[in-house]
C-alpha cells in the first residue's frame, strides 16, 4: 500500500510542470523516503522473526516444565513448599 502511494506521488511529480531543479529535489526526497521504508521493513521482518523464535522457545520451555512436573510431582511439590516458606519469611 505504501509503495503504491509512493508510486503515485512519483507519477504526479513527473507529470507536474515544475522546474527541473524542483522536480529533482522532490524525486530525491521520495527516493530517501523509499530507502527509509525499506530499512523499516527489514527491521520489522527481523523483529517478527525474533518474536516468533521467542514465542516458540517459550512454548517449548513451558512444555518441558509441564513434563518435568508430571514426571517428578513429589520433587516439584517439595521445591514449591521450600520456595513458599522462604518467601513467607522474607528470604
Amino acid at each position: 500500500m505504501i509503495k503504491n502511494i509512493i508510486g503515485e506521488i512519483e507519477t504526479k511529480i513527473h507529470a507536474e510542470s515544475i522546474s527541473p531543479d524542483r522536480k529533482n529535489e522532490l524525486l530525491k526526497l521520495v527516493s530517501s523516503l523509499k530507502s527509509e521504508i525499506a530499512a523499516l521493513e527489514t527491521r520489522h521482518a527481523a523483529n517478527m522473526q525474533t518474536h516468533a523464535v521467542l514465542k516458540k522457545s517459550t512454548e517449548e520451555l513451558r512444555s518441558s516444565i509441564e513434563g518435568f512436573e508430571q514426571s517428578h510431582p513429589k520433587l516439584v511439590q517439595a521445591v514449591n513448599s521450600i520456595s513458599n516458606t522462604l518467601s513467607n519469611v522474607g528470604i
